[in-house]
């Protein structure tokens, strides 16, 4: 019995471990939409237990900064950025593009508590692991 549960655990946790996996989401649309479907997507991997890296870049950018108000999306009446902010406390690694502060006068302490700027030489070994997916909104 001890070993039939043993073996019916392992079997479980493999197919969880098989199902979870790397996500990296690109997310540099201005548009409210197309940003809360990007988090949506996001939020629901990090439920499924996905390591997920998501990076903000152009308008997207703008998800992250501090204070920013933007519209609320239904169905949750949340908006992008507090979608996003449940990700960081979820665990989900949140960094702004190389080019966006320069580019937007902004600096580090402009972002929300937990995004990082991205360094792109640790993003792009990120990406070529084979098991990493990505997505761009």
């Amino acid at each position: 019995m001890k070993k039939s549960a043993f073996l019916a655990a392992a079997v479980l946790a493999a197919s969880v471990s098989a199902q979870a996996g790397d996500l990296f989401v690109s997310i540099n649309s201005g548009s409210v939409m197309t940003q809360g479907a990007g988090l949506a997507i996001a939020t629901n991997a990090v439920e499924q237990k996905a390591n997920v890296r998501i990076l903000l870049c152009d308008a997207g950018g703008d998800i992250a900064v501090a204070g920013k108000e933007m519209p609320t999306l239904k169905p949750k009446n949340m908006t992008p950025q507090q979608i996003l902010q449940g990700l960081l406390k979820n665990g989900a690694k949140v960094e702004v593009c190389a080019l966006y502060l320069p580019n937007t006068g902004r600096k580090a302490t402009d972002l929300i508590t937990g995004v990082t700027p991205a360094n792109p030489a640790d993003v792009a070994a990120y990406l070529l692991k084979p098991e990493v997916q990505t997505l761009a909104f």
